[in-house]
């Protein structure tokens, strides 16, 4: 079966092409797709007869399983546990910001990088995702919020950067005036510091925001809490963030989870205020660690993470705490798929 999903328009028009089909039932596939929001091929009434038949024989449209829901008591947050079409399953939100909808969409099933604060990565690595299964996300919150989509962040499970290709396919897609129309400028790839594709990122020439999740100020504490930092120092890291600043000229953002007892010591919010100093206009987005009974980790007090944001700020540097939008319906990556007894990919 060819899966129609996540294809461009040009990949499109080959496949009818290829089949004899005209060229110009690839442009209105997309339509289909997604614009009108319509997966059955019987229900596209602009093609003959013939075509319905033929693309119900050979080709598939196939957007993920809702598993489970859950919305924030303020109504501003929605998250849903999907199922894949080989049974695995991952997570992706819908946050209401005032400027619009955002999406957060994962880019692996489970994540190889270990981050002790992240119940996504409890199982390991199971498989990357597809152009088709990362698009389908949107698609998905797409024809349930039935509502635009401003901004997309790819920030659930998984590091993005090791899914490099299937992952900037898909931004690409999603894209396109004929697909969603989401500006680069508005897209956010969130990544542990996978080095050699932060250099290849950059050389795409593509207006992406880079999120660099930094958590830690200095070898040994990162690598404690993320062992990636065992791959990649911390040195080695920055300074290929710099190389994406310098060539692509979009604003850095440091995401730093704050974790009692282990990260948020005043030398490091100074530590932290030396490195935000270092590239111009970024921001430094704090996140209170969402502690469960599945990751016994804890927040600090509000008065240290106030002072600790006040001595970032000392320096000069944009920098806030994350408003807690998720902690009512386990929005944290890993935590409604653990939950629901899912903590690692079994498959018969």
């Amino acid at each position: 079966m060819i899966e129609l999903l996540g294809k461009s328009l040009s990949e499109l028009q080959e496949i009818m092409v290829s089949h004899k089909i005209p060229k110009f039932r690839g442009k209105q596939l997309i339509d289909y797709i997604y614009s009108r929001f319509i997966f059955d091929f019987q229900d596209m009434t602009q093609f003959p007869k013939s075509l319905r038949d033929w693309l119900e024989k050979h080709c598939t449209i196939t957007l993920p399983t809702i598993i489970a829901e859950s919305i924030s008591p303020e109504g501003n947050t929605r998250k849903l546990l999907l199922e894949l079409s080989d049974g695995s399953r991952i997570e992706t939100v819908l946050m209401a910001q005032h400027y619009g909808n955002s999406i957060c969409v994962s880019s692996q099933v489970g994540c190889a990088m270990g981050c002790v604060f992240c119940a996504s990565t409890q199982g390991g690595l199971f498989r990357d995702l597809t152009v088709a299964e990362i698009v389908g996300q949107v698609v998905l919150f797409r024809t349930l919020a039935d509502e635009a989509i401003h901004s997309l962040v790819i920030m659930g499970a998984g590091e993005p950067l090791q899914n490099y290709n299937n992952t900037v396919q898909a931004l690409q897609l999603i894209h396109e005036p004929y697909a969603f129309n989401i500006s680069y400028r508005k897209m956010t790839i969130s990544t542990c510091g996978w080095v050699p594709n932060i250099y290849k990122l950059a050389d795409e020439g593509l207006p992406i925001t880079l999120a660099l999740s930094l958590h830690a100020t200095n070898d040994t504490v990162r690598r404690q809490i993320m062992p990636v930092g065992a791959r990649y120092a911390l040195d080695e890291v920055l300074e290929a963030v710099t190389y994406y600043y310098n060539t692509t000229q979009r604003r850095i953002t440091f995401e730093y989870i704050l974790i009692n007892d282990v990260n948020v010591s005043q030398d490091e919010a100074h530590q932290l205020g030396r490195i935000g100093k270092q590239f111009p206009n970024c921001h430094i987005n704090l996140i209170p660690v969402n502690g469960n009974e599945h990751i016994q980790l804890y927040k600090p007090s509000n008065k240290d993470m106030n002072t600790f944001k006040d001595i970032v700020s000392s320096y000069g540097v944009s920098v806030t705490i994350r408003k807690e939008m998720g902690d009512a319906i386990q929005a944290a990556c890993g935590q409604l798929k653990a939950a629901h007894g899912r903590k690692e990919e079994i498959h018969e």
